[in-house]
C-alpha cells in the first residue's frame, strides 16, 4: 500500500496561501488536507468554501476535506462542488453514518470516517467496507499544535490488523501531533496517509515536506 503525504494547511500563512500550496505541490506531497470547523462540533471555526473553491485552481494534488461539523450531509453536494475529492465526516458527529458515506460516495467522491481518541473502532464495524479512508484522531480535534495521545498509535495498530483480516484496502489516515520525530513509529503502525501542520509550515515548507516525504518511502 502506498503512503501519501496530506500537509494540512490550517497552520499555512493564508496571506500566502496559493504560494505554499505550490511549495508542498512542487516538493511532491500527494494531498492538501483542509480542515472545516463549525464551532459546534469542535470550538473552533476555520473556513469554508469561498476558501476551497478558491485555492481549487492552485494545485491539481487531491483535496482531502476534513469536515469537523455537525450533521455534515447537509453541505456535501457544496464541498464537492467547491472541489473536494475526498471528503472525511465525523462518526460522531452524524445521526445516520451510512446514509452520509452513500450520499459521499453517489456525489463521486471518496468517503472517509473519522474517529476521535476515544471514540471505539466498534463505530466502524458496518460501514468499513465502503470507506476509502479511515482517518484515526491522535489529538482531540479543534486546534492546532497538539501533542499526539499515545494510546493513539495502538489503535492504528489494532484498526490495520482489522482492515487486513477482513480483506480490506482501506487507507488508514492520521491527523494530530505528527512530526518528523515521531512519523517512522506512526507508518510501522499501520498508517499510511500522513497529516501534518505545523512540522510542515514552519519554517522551510519545501524542505520539511521534503524531509516527511523521505521518511515515508518504503
Amino acid at each position: 500500500m502506498n503512503n501519501y503525504l496530506s500537509p494540512s494547511i490550517l497552520s499555512a500563512d493564508f496571506t500566502r496561501l496559493g504560494e505554499q500550496l505550490q511549495a508542498i505541490d512542487a516538493a511532491g506531497a500527494e494531498y492538501v488536507h483542509i480542515d472545516v470547523m463549525d464551532g459546534v462540533f469542535v470550538p473552533s471555526i476555520s473556513f469554508g468554501m469561498p476558501v476551497i473553491k478558491s485555492i481549487r485552481p492552485c494545485t491539481s494534488r487531491v483535496f482531502d476535506v476534513h469536515l469537523m461539523i455537525e450533521e455534515p450531509v447537509r453541505y456535501l453536494k457544496e464541498f464537492a462542488d467547491c472541489g473536494a475529492d475526498i471528503i472525511t465526516v465525523h462518526a460522531e458527529a452524524c445521526k445516520h453514518l451510512d446514509r452520509t458515506v452513500e450520499a459521499i460516495r453517489e456525489l463521486g467522491l471518496r468517503p472517509a470516517v473519522a474517529l476521535n481518541p476515544a471514540t471505539s473502532l466498534s463505530a466502524l464495524d458496518y460501514v468499513l467496507p465502503k470507506l476509502d479512508m479511515v482517518l484515526v484522531m491522535l489529538v482531540n480535534p479543534g486546534f492546532g499544535g497538539q501533542k499526539l495521545i499515545p494510546y493513539t498509535i495502538e489503535k492504528v495498530r489494532e484498526l490495520r490488523s482489522l482492515v487486513e483480516k477482513r480483506g480490506l484496502s482501506t487507507n488508514i489516515e492520521v491527523d494530530g501531533g505528527v512530526t518528523l520525530t515521531n512519523v517512522t513509529e506512526i507508518l510501522e503502525a499501520g498508517a499510511n496517509v500522513i497529516v501534518s501542520g505545523s512540522s510542515i509550515f514552519k519554517g522551510d515548507i519545501f524542505g520539511n515536506t521534503e524531509q516527511f516525504l523521505k521518511l515515508m518511502e518504503k
